[in-house]
């Protein structure tokens, strides 16, 4: 039996709809490209956020701490996909299920540290540097534990960032686990039940990284940031 060209190419037309569908289905855009609407400073940090062409870009501000673009959202459990490219020369991260430290956070620390400390972000960082490097491990910012993924101290590097040029990561945190990817390449496949019990959710941020006195200015861009609740 001979089926009408018309009906087969309908059929390839509905199954396209439904791939699409199926692709966007449960995704929310995180950056709607024109505004940073959803989004908030972090309380320490003078750093430059602003859009630019659809992207999100920050600039580093000399004599600057870390500085960070907060999602006005918290997150628990979640798949989180998004484009960066970062000057070669600036070390930046997104940070996952962290939040500002609280008076709670900071008690039992003398003065100094207490103030020092008061409303700092912190929580697990997916780092992102050039190449060869160790982007894509996680990092427990301002957390007293450097490294959470055990690669970086052992002198683990690699190629897998693009320098220069548009990367996409890929980030899913489910339970204890988080689990990222760079450009399709698995770079972390962290269990860790300790940074998980402090931190189970959170905001995501977008990092600055502080730089030393007479360098920079140095920039880094985020476009299509959308998150998937799971």
């Amino acid at each position: 039996m001979k089926i009408a060209p018309y009906l087969v190419a309908g059929a390839a037309l509905i199954a396209i709809s439904l791939v699409n569908a199926d692709d966007k289905a449960g995704w929310t855009d995180l950056f709607d490209g024109k505004t940073l609407n959803g989004w908030k400073h972090s309380t320490l940090g003078t750093a430059k956020y602003s859009v630019v062409d659809g992207t999100i870009k920050g600039e580093t501000v000399e004599g600057s701490p870390n500085s960070f673009l907060l999602s006005a959202e918290q997150y628990g459990d979640f798949e989180l996909e998004f484009e960066v490219k970062v000057h070669d020369s600036l070390n930046s991260g997104v940070q996952i299920r962290s939040r500002e430290k609280s008076e709670a956070d900071v008690a039992s620390t003398d003065e100094k540290k207490r103030n020092n400390n008061l409303g700092r972000f912190f929580g697990p960082q997916v780092e992102i540097e050039a190449s060869p490097g160790q982007a894509g491990y996680v990092y427990g910012e301002a957390t007293g534990r450097g490294w959470i993924s055990k690669e970086p101290g052992e002198g683990a590097a690699h190629k897998h960032m693009k320098n220069g040029e548009w990367n996409k990561f890929r980030i899913v945190a489910k339970g204890n686990n988080i689990q990222t990817w760079i450009n399709g390449n698995q770079v972390a496949n962290l269990t860790d039940e300790e940074i998980f019990k402090t931190h189970p959710k959170g905001h995501i941020g977008l990092q600055v990284h502080g730089i030393k006195k007479g360098t920079g200015p140095y920039d880094v861009y985020w476009k299509n940031i959308r998150l998937k609740t799971l």
